[in-house]
């Protein structure tokens, strides 16, 4: 199991720094300059991450992306860790460990640093906890899965996904496990989850909860499409290779009196995916108990093809070279289960991992568009940067950049010194919150990419395209050919125009 994660580990080690930033890892990054309890479309964990793993291990892609790479290693640990509590024994543990190992969604969130590589991580641990609640019938693991809740808040609010998933299922799945929600220990677990998470919360109230309109953006921009795809990215997220280990722990859960204690959790799986349906979440939210149940499927597996031969139960133990044919075809199986989860691993690391070259990212990109999104940052700010030469120098105190997204905005504050530019400021998410120019500044504006949101080239006059951005891989991503404009001044002091430019999604 440990060797599992430690090719995981030097996997994503020697290909960490190939490519450069993704645009939410640069903004996470100006978010870790601004730390705060909270954020307009986060809670604080992720860029307080940022911050600490650029000071330890550089501020560099490699650097930035090394906290990501331990939470991802971690995670395949956890999934094993399940697979024991719901009594695997060793290849069974192994193979729960290599099944997350080689799913799309673990190797993509190893890679690259965003919210969802806490919230994995944090949603196998909880999953881990209620499996041992569960198992043990011992109400004081609910302190534990409180203090793990109040921290994942602290990361995402999705975890409240899960409460309201597990809590119903817990209640239907018979008498043992409804009476772990008596007592006392379940209202102390959720004190201990609201103390945890208090600072982020009392935030976000004094804020207006921003997070719920930037929830509410998403559901209404890609709802429907996610929605359409949610079926079959739970395949390729965890990988089809594993549809029928996943399948085999669902029957399991369902039909093996041994584990009956542990059907809360499929139910819950189910219940998260209606919710994530109705709410038109992204379709990876419900991942991290998919895992699980290809987790309570690896025992099965284990049995008919490791831990059992043509004589017996525990045939598979004995002297190798035993005759039997049914032998032979379980040695026909590990080694077929082998190649699938080679081929798995080979698939899913070339499109999710930067394996291709740049140049050739467009194979995988409409797979997997965060690939295309960690390309041509620097090329961006160069872009900027020859439209800041077009302002005349005697004007360029009085000038501003602005950028119309925080992954623009990022690239600028990350790449802009290099060039000479002054800060970049942005009213886009909470680049809004960080403060408008001063009044003063009434020379030009430097805009970049304001097709996506014409309201905003609108509040500046006299606009002209004075430079393209280029990524040099002819990749289209969302800010290849983006204009960079040069405008005369704004239509209105900053302080009065800033509420007009804010947008959260």
């Amino acid at each position: 199991m440990l060797g599992v994660a430690a090719a995981v580990v030097v996997l994503q080690a020697g290909l960490v720094g190939r490519y450069g930033f993704h645009r939410d890892e640069l903004y996470f990054m100006a978010a870790g300059r601004h730390l705060a309890w909270g954020y307009v479309d986060q809670p604080p964990l992720t860029p307080l991450l940022a911050r600490l793993s650029t000071a330890v291990f550089g501020d560099g892609p490699a650097g930035l992306r090394m906290v990501a790479v331990l939470l991802g290693a971690a995670t395949v640990v956890l999934v094993a860790f399940a697979a024991r509590e719901l009594g695997a024994r060793r290849a069974g543990q192994v193979l729960a460990a290599a099944g997350a190992a080689v799913s799309a969604m673990v190797l993509a969130l190893g890679h690259m640093l965003s919210t969802a590589s806490f919230d994995l991580f944090a949603w196998t641990v909880l999953g881990v906890l209620v499996l041992r609640l569960l198992r043990t019938g011992d109400r004081r693991w609910w302190s534990a899965i409180g203090a793990v809740a109040g921290v994942a808040l602290l990361n995402k609010d999705l975890v409240l996904l899960l409460a309201v998933s597990l809590l119903p299922s817990m209640a239907w799945s018979g008498p043992d496990s409804r009476s772990l929600l008596r007592g006392w220990w379940l209202p102390a677990g959720a004190l201990l989850t609201l103390l945890v998470a208090a600072p982020n919360l009392y935030w976000e109230a004094l804020h207006g909860w921003p997070q719920l309109t930037v929830a509410s953006g998403i559901s209404d921009q890609d709802g429907l499409t996610n929605r359409l795809t949610f079926v079959p990215m739970q395949l390729v997220y965890l990988s089809p290779v594993l549809v029928p280990v996943w399948l085999a722990g669902f029957r399991r859960l369902r039909d093996d009196e041994r584990v009956r204690w542990a059907r809360p959790l499929g139910y819950a799986y189910l219940v998260l995916c209606a919710l994530v349906l109705t709410l038109g979440g992204k379709p990876y939210y419900a991942l991290p108990p998919l895992l699980l149940v290809m987790a309570a499927g690896c025992q099965p597996v284990a049995e008919r093809l490791w831990e059992r031969g043509g004589h017996g139960e525990q045939e598979g133990r004995g002297e190798p070279g035993e005759p039997g044919e049914h032998r032979g075809g379980t040695r026909r199986g590990r080694v077929r289960l082998v190649g699938l989860l080679l081929v798995a691993a080979l698939v899913n690391s070339l499109i999710t991992l930067p394996v291709l070259a740049p140049g050739r990212l467009s194979v995988v990109s409409a797979i997997y568009p965060e690939s295309a999104e960690q390309v041509g940052w620097p090329e961006l700010t160069a872009a900027v940067a020859a439209g800041w030469q077009a302002v005349p120098p005697e004007q360029r105190g009085r000038a501003v950049v602005f950028a119309t997204d925080y992954g623009e905005a990022g690239a600028l504050v990350r790449y802009g010194d290099r060039y000479g530019l002054p800060i970049a400021y942005s009213g886009h998410m909470s680049f809004y919150d960080w403060g408008p120019p001063p009044d003063s500044a009434t020379g030009p504006v430097v805009l970049v990419h304001p097709a996506p949101y014409p309201e905003v080239e609108r509040a500046f006059t006299g606009c002209r395209q004075v430079a393209e951005v280029d990524n040099g891989h002819g990749l289209a991503n969302e800010e290849q050919h983006a204009p960079v404009l040069v405008c005369t001044g704004t239509v209105a002091p900053w302080s009065r125009l800033w509420p007009r430019l804010r947008h959260f999604y």
